[in-house]
């Protein structure tokens, strides 16, 4: 069986040893079949699609910076979501990416003022 559709029908039927390997480790299949960099920046963008906590967006961005994605690729990341999640969700999450890019961007805006 393909190994795509082996994950698909796991993950249907949910098969508790790939979940929990997904939960900790991320995936049993992503390494094999991506690079770490997309990862990380698939989870950012997930991330941004949950409206997670500042914590969780540090973590996200420190992976992906990490991995050798750049702050110009996690903020195009949270663009690149927009037509799913909905501007008004992206709008929210842009100070949190900022933030954990180091770049208080409500800050810079009052300073503008």
């Amino acid at each position: 069986m393909d190994d795509y559709k082996e994950h698909l029908r796991r993950l249907v039927v949910h098969d508790e040893a790939l979940l929990d390997v997904a939960t900790v480790e991320g995936s049993s299949f992503a390494p094999s079949v991506m690079d770490r960099k997309t990862e990380a920046l698939l989870r950012v963008a997930a991330t941004i699609a949950v409206d997670a906590a500042p914590p969780t967006f540090q973590h996200a961005v420190d992976c992906a910076l990490a991995s050798g994605a750049t702050r110009e690729e996690i903020v195009a990341s949270l663009e690149a979501v927009t037509p799913v999640t909905g501007a008004a969700r992206v709008v929210r999450c842009a100070p949190k990416v900022g933030l954990a890019l180091g770049y208080d961007v409500e800050e810079a805006l009052e300073q503008l003022d």
